[in-house]
C-alpha cells in the first residue's frame, strides 16, 4: 500500500496533464504483453507486424512488461498538454547521474549490453532513446493520437466537473479501484510499495492514460513531481470499429449528419475527430454540434485549441430510445 498525505498546500498544487510521450512509453508494455491488456488487442494486431521490423532494442530494454521503468524516458508532463518534441528534448537533456541512478534501480544486477552502451555514453545513448521513441510514436500512435487525446482531455474535464460538484472525495471516488480517498487528506493506492512518499508541498500530478489500463502507475522519486497515471474513462471505446449507420428513424428525425454525430459520441471527441469519423467537413460538424447543443443533446468544452463534444444525459437517453 502506498500512502500519500495531501494537505491544503498539496491539494492546491495538484494538477492534471496528458502526454503523447507517456502514451508512447505505456504502449510498449502492451506490445510486450498483449494478453495482460486485452482491451488493446485491436491496436496490437494492427501494429505488431510493423513493430517487428523496427530497431527498438534500447527502448524495449528500458521498458519492461510490468513494474518499474526509468522515469527519465517519460518524465511527468510539465504542462497540461506538452508537445511531443518538447518532451523528447527533456529526455535528451537528462543529466548523466539521473540516467545511471534510474538504470541501476531497474537492473539490480548487470544490465544487458544495449543498456551498457547508454551508461558508457549517456548523451549519445539518450539520442538513440529519443530517436526510437519518435519512430515508435510515428508507427504506432500518430494516426490514433487525435482520438486518444480527445479521450484524455474528456477525462480531465470529467474530473474537474467531479471536483467542482463534490470536492476531493468525488474526484478520487471513481478514479480506479486501487485508489481510495480517506477523510483527512490521505490517499491510499493498493500497489506494492514499501517506502514513504512525502509530497513536500509539490502537489500530485494526475495523468489519465489509455495504455495504462488496467492498472495504475506512480512516479515518486525526486526530482520528478509525484505523479499518478491512471486509466482514462472511455478507454474501452478507443479501438471501436466504425459503426453501422445510425437507426433510420433517428436519421429521419434529426437528419443524417446529426444522427451520425450522436452515434459517434459514444466517447467524447474533438470536432476534427468527428469530422474524420463521419466524413464531413469540420465546419459542418461545428454547425450541427451547435444545433445539438441548443437541443440539450450534446455539451461542449474547449481545451486549448480543441473543442471537445460529448453526449449529455438527455442525449444518451434520446440515443437509446431511438434504437441506438
Amino acid at each position: 500500500m502506498l500512502r500519500l498525505d495531501l494537505g491544503p498546500d498539496e491539494l492546491a498544487a495538484t494538477r492534471f496533464a496528458c502526454s503523447a510521450l507517456q502514451e508512447t512509453v505505456a504502449s510498449l508494455r502492451v506490445l510486450d504483453d498483449p494478453t495482460a491488456h486485452t482491451m488493446h488487442l485491436p491496436w496490437y494486431r494492427d501494429v505488431a507486424g510493423r513493430a517487428a521490423r523496427l530497431d527498438l532494442a534500447l527502448l524495449r530494454a528500458l521498458v519492461p512488461a510490468n513494474g518499474y521503468a526509468p522515469d527519465f524516458i517519460s518524465p511527468p508532463p510539465d504542462s497540461p498538454l506538452p508537445d511531443l518534441d518538447a518532451d523528447l528534448a527533456r529526455v535528451a537533456a537528462t543529466p548523466p547521474d539521473r540516467v545511471h541512478a534510474e538504470v541501476a534501480e531497474l537492473f539490480r544486477t548487470q544490465p544487458p549490453p544495449v543498456v551498457e552502451v547508454l551508461l558508457a555514453n549517456p548523451a549519445a545513448g539518450l539520442q538513440t532513446v529519443v530517436a526510437q521513441l519518435r519512430q515508435w510514436f510515428e508507427v504506432a500512435l500518430d494516426d490514433h493520437w487525435p482520438r486518444i487525446r480527445a479521450l484524455l482531455q474528456a477525462d480531465i474535464s470529467h474530473r474537474a466537473h467531479r471536483l467542482s460538484e463534490g470536492g476531493t472525495r468525488a474526484l478520487f471516488s471513481d478514479l480506479h479501484p486501487s485508489v481510495r480517498w480517506h477523510q483527512g487528506g490521505r490517499l491510499e493506492l493498493a500497489i506494492s510499495y514499501d517506502a514513504p512518499v512525502a509530497l513536500d508541498h509539490r502537489g500530485l500530478l494526475l495523468v489519465p492514460s489509455v495504455f495504462a489500463w488496467p492498472g495504475i502507475y506512480v512516479v515518486t522519486d525526486p526530482p520528478w513531481q509525484p505523479t499518478l497515471i491512471y486509466p482514462a474513462r472511455g478507454t474501452a471505446t478507443a479501438w471501436e470499429p466504425t459503426r453501422e449507420p445510425a437507426p433510420a428513424a433517428l436519421r429521419k428525425l434529426v437528419g443524417p449528419t446529426r444522427a451520425a454525430i450522436l452515434q459517434a459520441l459514444e466517447a467524447p471527441r474533438t470536432g476534427g475527430d468527428l469530422a474524420r469519423a463521419i466524413g464531413v467537413t469540420p465546419s459542418a460538424v461545428s454547425q450541427q454540434i451547435a444545433i445539438l447543443r441548443d437541443a440539450g443533446l450534446v455539451a461542449t468544452h474547449r481545451t486549448g485549441r480543441h473543442l471537445i463534444a460529448r453526449r449529455t444525459e438527455l442525449g444518451d437517453r434520446f440515443w437509446r430510445k431511438s434504437g441506438g
